[in-house]
């Protein structure tokens, strides 16, 4: 490809800036960012491997706000962290074997699923509520599962992490906030190695665009330790329902062409 202008570096610049201060909140930042790469001429597989590196600053970006508030404690998270980098090892040395067509049919489904949960279900705040899994066995089972996602195919992971948090491990919507970027840098910098070793990351794009994720993130994060629900549960119901229509707009999406559309 032809070397990235100024110009250009501006516009991802601010890209990832929007997409880190979306994400710190309510995750979906990949929705702004692989598309602009895309549009900016970068190829597929180093738009996915530079990806990794941008949104891996604005996760640690995030993580570190929230650590510092006291809504995530990082020493006590380590194991958890941990199964969330093996996952997303895995999810990307085995990305190119994975059966993405069948992820690509059920994914804008789950996702209208997930917003209709946020958006019906009562009560949902910054309390916490009863816990129906244990914390060794959810960070033993679908941490290092939904980091395997990330990994592999990518679209939905802070929303799958912030419905497990909830619903699961019974964190009001803040706390959840805070552990799922946790568990967003490790899965994300499993996946970075993996991408580091092929090759497929463009260096000077990659910074940045992490350090406007970084900054994005750093407003973000501090507006919703602010707000709080108020701002995480609206905007975690817009990010699902735009990630969702973004995939079936896709004209090679499956039930579009089912559909004849």
């Amino acid at each position: 490809m032809q070397d990235i202008t100024f110009q250009i570096l501006l516009l991802l610049f601010a890209a990832a800036f929007f997409a880190g201060f979306v994400d710190s909140i309510a995750g979906g930042g990949g929705l702004v960012t692989l598309p602009v790469m895309l549009l900016a001429g970068i190829p597929g597989l180093q738009a996915l491997g530079t990806n990794k590196v941008q949104s891996i600053c604005g996760a640690a970006s995030a993580t570190i706000a929230y650590a510092r508030q006291g809504h995530v404690q990082l020493h006590k998270q380590l194991p958890m962290a941990l199964m969330a980098v093996i996952g997303g090892v895995f999810g990307a040395l085995l990305a190119t074997v994975m059966p993405s067509a069948i992820l690509n049919i059920i994914l804008p489904f789950l996702l209208i699923a997930i917003a209709l949960y946020f958006a019906i279900k009562p009560n949902l705040g910054d309390v916490e509520r009863h816990q129906r899994i244990s914390a060794g066995l959810f960070g033993v089972t679908l941490v290092p599962l939904i980091g395997f996602y990330d990994g592999a195919f990518g679209p939905g992971t802070g929303s799958f992490l912030m419905l497990a948090f909830v619903t699961l491990a019974g964190f009001g919507l803040l706390k959840a906030t805070a552990h799922t970027k946790l568990l967003n840098f490790g899965s994300n910098l499993g996946s970075l190695i993996v991408f580091i070793f092929s090759g497929a990351i463009l260096w000077k794009v990659g910074l940045v665009m992490g350090l406007g994720q970084f900054l994005g993130a750093q407003v973000g994060s501090r507006l919703a330790m602010r707000i709080g629900a108020r701002l995480i549960k609206p905007l975690l119901v817009v990010v699902c329902i735009a990630l969702a229509a973004k995939l079936l707009a896709d004209p090679h999406h499956p039930v579009r062409i089912w559909l004849g559309l």
